[in-house]
């Protein structure tokens, strides 16, 4: 099974995962190419600068200057870059321009002849001719119980919440959000993990499901999990207000 990763640059939590992954991958199953968006994490394209401003009025000083330093720590070591850890394993970064499902960017991606597109942190709506580019089309990573907590940062709406539990979803990629049949969840205990620890703990547990995605691909005669419209939650990006309520909630990011 050849397979094309579509992600992101991360510096703080997929480097060591997506190296996890690659280690562990079933036989047969090979990263032959690997997508990397722009790091996007208000769900829309913005300056360095703008994401600089945009984090510190949202989430305050403590967290700003905490995710500086992990920051340029990140820039300093070889195991936080996703971009490095493909290179160590010899995985080609596939360059486009404009966005994924532009045809001349299909194009590209078809000479890499996909049977499976894998999408973790993916930012960008997938559209049916990407799709049904590879042959059993696109699974992608959601860290929450889908089809509760669509959307984004799931780890800081749970924990806002009060939820006891969150998990990790591995679902069929459609033109929705979020919506897809699912193939592998996972449900976890929050207890007082912080949402760093949260992620850190639902991101490897991503990878694991990941990989038990490929398997079931590969064998057939997997059964789907409904991903119902009618149970959804959808959250986008917090305000300041949501993050003031998230610290009166007793809750930690760190």
């Amino acid at each position: 099974m050849r397979i094309i990763i579509l992600t992101q640059d991360d510096p703080f939590y997929l480097g060591k995962n997506i190296d996890f992954l690659v280690k562990n991958m079933p036989k047969d199953a090979e990263i032959v190419g690997t997508v990397l968006f722009e790091v996007s994490p208000f769900g829309k394209r913005e300056t360095f600068f703008q994401k600089m401003k945009k984090t510190f009025d949202v989430f305050g000083l403590s967290f700003f200057l905490y995710y500086s330093f992990k920051f340029l720590k990140s820039k300093l070591s070889a195991e936080n870059s996703v971009a490095k850890v493909l290179g160590k394993h010899g995985i080609p970064l596939i360059h486009i321009d404009r966005g994924i499902n532009a045809k001349e960017n299909r194009e590209i991606l078809k000479t890499y002849k996909p049977d499976l597109l894998v999408s973790i942190g993916g930012n960008q709506i997938f559209k049916r001719p990407l799709l049904d580019l590879a042959t059993y089309g696109c699974v992608n990573l959601h860290t929450a119980l889908l089809p509760k907590y669509r959307g984004l940062m799931p780890s800081f709406w749970v924990l806002k919440n009060n939820e006891k539990y969150t998990g990790v979803s591995v679902f069929f990629v459609d033109e929705g959000i979020d919506s897809g049949p699912i193939l592998v969840q996972k449900k976890v205990e929050i207890g007082d993990r912080s949402q760093e620890e949260l992620i850190y703990h639902t991101k490897q547990i991503g990878m694991e499901c990941i990989i038990e995605s490929v398997e079931l691909i590969q064998k057939g005669g997997y059964d789907l999990i409904p991903n119902p419209a009618e149970d959804m939650t959808y959250f986008t990006f917090p305000t300041r207000k949501d993050v003031d309520e998230f610290y009166k909630a007793g809750k930690r990011f760190f």
